[in-house]
């Protein structure tokens, strides 16, 4: 069974099932080891390189984003 397939019976689920799907799930990544956790991240930084390496200009500047998540935490 393919990843589309999974996603698409759990979409036919009732709410009350997909959220207790969505909270085992959750709850499995906050279990992760630490080699897991650094391959995510490794495999995290490298998308978002070939993201701006293909548009550069998707980026915002640090100063931006700071702003932004601080109107956020007010």
């Amino acid at each position: 069974m393919s990843i589309s397939e999974i996603e698409a019976a759990m979409l036919k689920l009732a709410p009350k099932d997909r959220a207790r799907l969505a909270e085992i799930l959750l709850e499995s990544l906050e279990h992760l080891s630490d080699e897991e956790n650094d391959l995510l991240w490794a495999q995290e930084a490298m998308r978002r390189d070939a993201e701006l390496d293909a548009d550069p200009t998707s980026g915002r500047a640090a100063a931006q984003v700071l702003r932004d998540a601080f109107a956020k935490l007010e």
